[in-house]
């Protein structure tokens, strides 16, 4: 039986994020987990998710104040930590300093690591890629505690704690991963792969604040007073999905690729969630980004057809939209997808919707939130339309 606790955090004051995760620890087994999790002089890598340059405390990021309780608890087990992601387009540097988090890590003696830099490196035994560039920071560290946030996905559905270990791979190869791996179940894999190569310890998922909706970069943020955290990233993300509304966790890409593969914890039976219950703590009316209905057909190969063309589409909100062409320098196909057209004095983007691969990066990375989703025809013939 695999253990996540499930603590209640009302806020980001960091003394009360410390009292929670020490909470969390403690149910978890206290000091003996930690010094198991974290032995002696090891090399400590915290990994939160900067999926942009932002202001501090945005939703969109992982809060500085959740970065500050676990480097509060860690440094009792280590002097040897650093931090680190790769967005996919921008500055870590950057995002670092902007957010807060340089300063926190200045305070307390951690070093930042530049995933920029990458290692050619081998797995054994994967469900998808056996060969792989990916950061130096994360392969070399003893300890990996990833920090994610709460949010919806387009191609994923939720993300989370697995999804939050692709930046791990440096920035520029992000896009060719899209384009190698267009549907959700085969970048599933690939993420299972990533970390079981990084060999993810441990993840502190915060949903103190979550975001709802059009995520992972324009939702809108949505208080859920939640702290998930665990050994198993799996049973951190089961536990996660069914607080939103996901009844069926195998609707879940990643978790359906983890359950068809025992690559980890899945099964709500199977976690046994400490602290508060999943009942109290849910929510009732949280807006996902994709249904949690499940189709399966005769096949899987009819399965997987009928599954992309049910995917939504990327579309524009045309008075929001600024020209700027960051969804075509998103777009792993480039201009295969994307062109750009004049209409009422502007230029705005047009898809190509037979090349596009459904992977979203352009929604995802749209500065302005001018770019969402929308349900195809057969789509909502088959109850698969979004909640």
């Amino acid at each position: 039986m695999e253990k996540v606790a499930l603590l209640k955090c009302t806020g980001y004051e960091v003394d009360q994020i410390e009292r929670k995760l020490r909470e969390g620890f403690e149910l978890l087994g206290g000091q003996a987990f930690l010094r198991e999790l974290i032995p002696a002089d090891s090399k400590v890598l915290l990994k939160p998710n900067f999926l942009s340059v932002v202001e501090k405390g945005s939703p969109i990021i992982t809060h500085y104040a959740v970065f500050e309780a676990v480097v509060r608890i860690v440094k009792e087990y280590s002097d040897n930590i650093s931090f680190g992601d790769s967005p996919g387009q921008e500055d870590t540097r950057k995002a670092a300093e902007k957010s807060g988090f340089m300063e926190i890590a200045d305070k307390y003696g951690v070093k930042f690591a530049d995933f920029n830099q990458a290692v050619h490196c081998e797995l054994d035994k994967p469900l998808m890629y056996k060969y792989w560039d990916i950061a130096k920071a994360p392969h070399e560290a003893d300890v990996v505690i990833t920090l994610p946030k709460l949010k919806t996905h387009a191609m994923m559905y939720y993300t989370g704690a697995v999804k939050n270990q692709f930046g791990c791979i440096p920035g520029g190869q992000k896009a060719g991963w899209h384009t190698k791996l267009p549907d959700s179940a085969s970048f599933a894999k690939m993420l299972l792969d990533l970390n079981s190569l990084v060999k993810t310890s441990f993840a502190i998922l915060d949903g103190i604040v979550a975001m709802e909706g059009n995520g992972p970069r324009n939702g809108t943020p949505r208080q859920m007073d939640t702290l998930i955290m665990g050994k198993s990233v799996t049973a951190v993300d089961s536990t996660a999905v069914r607080l939103i509304g996901y009844e069926n966790v195998l609707s879940i890409p990643v978790l359906k690729a983890a359950q068809d593969s025992k690559w980890g914890t899945v099964l709500p039976e199977e976690i046994e969630v400490l602290g508060e219950s999943i009942e109290n703590m849910k929510s009732r009316d949280f807006k996902l980004s994709r249904n949690a209905k499940v189709v399966n057909f005769l096949t899987p190969g009819l399965t997987s057809l009928v599954s992309s063309l049910t995917a939504p589409d990327p579309v524009l909100v045309e008075e929001k939209c600024i020209g700027c062409k960051k969804c075509d320098e998103a777009c792993p196909e480039k201009s295969k997808v994307i062109s750009f057209i004049k209409h009422d004095g502007k230029i705005i983007p047009k898809w190509n919707y037979s090349k596009c691969i459904r992977c979203f990066c352009c929604q995802e990375l749209c500065p302005k939130g001018a770019i969402v989703t929308r349900d195809k025809a057969l789509a909502r013939v088959l109850g698969l339309n979004r909640r």
